[in-house]
């Protein structure tokens, strides 16, 4: 029986080593992407050394992540029969799916394939997309939420859902899994729909109800899935996603929205989304908001760090168990007829997510810091691996991002298992205590 102060040491041994964390072993060269054309390899790779260098500079308040490395160790150690999922918050940088798809690809490559996880229904917006999953909708649907400032806030985990009152409506969702689960809303007088798989039907399923979330299970022959979710009257019909894992591995699960700000978690229903976040059960939760914030007239210190504070007290109240970690923005750079100046709004953001971040017990990346700093955007934007707007990074930029990121916690992880090896014995595997 382990006692209760054992993680708590392994913590507070994680912190004091960090300083002396060496970045993991890199992937060979060929699987990074190729150069973008115009830029040559000295400005590529100027970048990529700022990057690498910047690994040292750390995760703040690296005991902060003890529970998800300790489920890390344990799925080595033990294996598991369902996935080990960490759910990415963010904004557009996010929503892309390269900066998130990268740290899937290589997680999943350490820890198993553990499928997409939570995927939102169809397309509820311009630009949505997921690497690994390839969604659709019919015209009768309609998204609700996302930076909607009025409505029920019933938008369940991702902030989205798609909504119809018309019958032979379909959502769509192609991957692979095991285990098929939908997430929609039960409702008075709500409509039925259909669920297909590879054109055979599963179920019918009636959403009218009491009000509240309602979830649909349904275990599938492990491979590749075709399936359709068809309404069948015309009464109203809400969906908020699609959940397709395999046993065992890990998910990396993508919930960014473009145009995201932190405080918009509040404006949801706080019931709905907590019933969602229990139920997906995250190992880590990704915070990765700011570049939209930086841009706000109306912004304060004070008042952006107590939403962040609410946004983790939310967090903890469905997940007391998962990590986590704020990233903050990237750099920005703003155009005029004198050329291109850093946003100065970045830092002043930065400040205050770091502020926030630590007085709740999270983890905090300083992304800004690994590009480079202040006006390292300019930089990024000549190697190609950011976007003329000096706002967004192209996707080898996102990709590198994603590289740096996982590089850094598997760093600290070998130190963590070092550290719980050293205090706990190899053969240790009792149950994780919180840290926070």
């Amino acid at each position: 029986m382990r006692k209760a102060w054992v993680i708590p040491v392994v913590a507070a041994l994680l912190e004091a080593a960090m300083s002396g964390v060496a970045p993991a072993a890199k992937r060979p060269a060929a699987k990074k992407a190729a150069p973008v054309q115009r830029v040559s390899p000295e400005q590529r790779a100027a970048v990529q050394a700022q990057m690498t260098d910047a690994v040292d500079l750390g995760i703040q308040n690296a005991a902060a992540m003890v529970p998800f490395y300790e489920m890390l160790y344990r799925r080595q150690q033990q294996g598991g029969t369902e996935p080990l999922r960490v759910l990415q918050f963010g904004d557009s940088h996010s929503a892309s799916d390269d900066w998130p798809g990268e740290l899937r690809l290589r997680f999943q490559q350490k820890f198993g394939d553990g499928g997409a996880g939570f995927v939102q229904a169809g397309r509820p917006f311009a630009g949505f997309r997921r690497l690994e999953a390839k969604g659709t909708m019919s015209r009768g649907w309609k998204a609700e939420g996302l930076l909607a400032r009025e409505g029920d806030g019933l938008y369940g985990l991702g902030g989205v859902s798609v909504a119809t009152q018309h019958a032979g409506e379909t959502v769509t969702l192609e991957a692979e899994g095991e285990t098929l689960e939908i997430y929609y809303l039960r409702q008075p007088g709500g409509g039925t729909f259909v669920v297909e798989d590879n054109d055979a039907v599963l179920e019918t399923v009636r959403t009218e109800g009491e009000a509240g979330p309602g979830y649909y299970r349904r275990e599938l022959a492990a491979g590749g899935h075709r399936l359709v979710l068809r309404t069948l009257e015309a009464l109203p019909v809400r969906v908020f996603g699609w959940v397709l894992e395999k046993r065992g591995g890990m998910t990396w699960e993508t919930l960014g929205i473009n145009g995201a700000q932190a405080e918009l978690l509040l404006g949801w229903d706080e019931q709905l989304w907590k019933s969602h976040l229990e139920r997906r059960n995250p190992a880590l939760v990704v915070l990765a908001y700011g570049t939209n914030e930086a841009r706000r007239s109306d912004w304060s210190y004070d008042g952006y760090r107590s939403a962040l504070a609410q946004v983790v007290r939310r967090i903890r109240a469905a997940a007391p168990a998962a990590s986590i970690l704020m990233v903050g923005p990237p750099d920005q750079g703003v155009r005029s007829r004198r050329g291109v100046r850093p946003h100065e709004g970045v830092g002043q953001v930065l400040a205050a997510q770091r502020d926030a971040a630590l007085e709740s017990g999270c983890a905090f990346w300083n992304l800004r810091a690994a590009m480079g700093g202040r006006g390292s955007m300019k930089q990024w934007v000549q190697a190609g691996l950011a976007q003329g707007d000096y706002v967004h990074l192209t996707s080898p930029g996102y990709r590198l991002v994603g590289d740096s990121l996982y590089e850094l916690i598997m760093g600290q992880y070998g130190v963590f298992v070092t550290v719980r090896r050293q205090v706990l014995g190899s053969n240790e595997n009792g149950p994780a205590s919180k840290t926070h």
